[in-house]
């Protein structure tokens, strides 16, 4: 399983981004898709999580700016981030608990890094 992120970027306080993460390979089902950030010095959190039915949790710096979203039949995660601050700034990570095709077994992989710059 591959997941491919994108949609980062440098964007001024305030403005908007979008972040996609899609996921191929031997996949039958996808269950909860998360997005977490890395700050500079900073551990790995986690920022939104979209359950198999769709149901979202926040943390609580996002809510309100921030809407995680998925397309099954794609097999895509997104992440709307709305009103950002120089606090967003970091590296944002997907992560997706797959079950596998040929595996049968359900395993959380890792999107590659996308910066996110918010310039105040």
């Amino acid at each position: 399983v591959q997941l491919q992120a994108s949609g980062g970027g440098l964007v001024q306080a305030g403005g908007s981004l979008r972040l996609s993460c899609t996921a191929s390979g031997n996949i039958l089902r996808i269950n909860d898709m998360y997005w977490y950030r890395q700050a500079p010095g900073k551990q790995r959190d986690l920022v939104a999580i979209i359950t198999r039915h769709h149901a979202t949790h926040y943390v609580d710096s996002v809510k309100g700016r921030f809407t995680i979203s998925r397309d099954d039949a794609m097999n895509t995660v997104y992440l709307q981030m709305n009103s950002l601050e120089p606090e967003d700034t970091a590296v944002y990570y997907c992560n997706v608990e797959v079950l596998g095709s040929i595996s049968r077994s359900i395993r959380n992989y890792w999107g590659q890094e996308t910066q996110v710059t918010v310039s105040s």
